[in-house]
């Protein structure tokens, strides 16, 4: 099969993303998912000049989004994973921000409405040593 090309416009969105001064003062407020691995989360494996999380972050391995495949699980795999309020803001980082989109994706699909993504995530909180973390 030989496809033509297309073109496509599209618009960045700018209600989806939070920076980390906005983060930082939504610390107790949000609902923030860590996607990254659990090694990650806790600082055994720091990839920055400081391991652990954002305070108050959950940890849910963008991993688990996935089935054998590679596919984004059930809607029903994915509500058991992520039982948490709709109705809350939640934000969601890694470490570039790659896995936080899949996330981001995942919480989507299954309806949740308010949910932004981390852009600068753990590349740039945990190398600002003015931000809080946990281990």
């Amino acid at each position: 099969t030989i496809y033509k090309p297309s073109s496509l416009t599209t618009q960045i969105n700018p209600s989806i993303i939070i920076g980390f001064e906005e983060l930082n003062e939504s610390i107790g407020k949000v609902t923030i998912i860590d996607a990254r691995s659990p090694d990650e989360y806790d600082g055994t494996t720091p990839r920055a000049a400081r391991g652990g999380h954002i305070p108050t972050a959950k940890n849910i391995d963008w991993n688990e989004n996935l089935d054998d495949s590679g596919k984004l699980k059930s809607d029903d795999e994915l509500e058991s994973l992520y039982q948490m309020d709709r109705e809350t803001e939640i934000v969601t980082y890694c470490q570039g921000a790659y896995r936080a989109a899949n996330s981001y994706l995942s919480l989507k699909k299954i309806g949740f409405k308010n949910v932004k993504v981390y852009l600068g995530s753990w590349g740039e909180w945990g190398n600002d040593l003015n931000l809080p973390i946990e281990k």
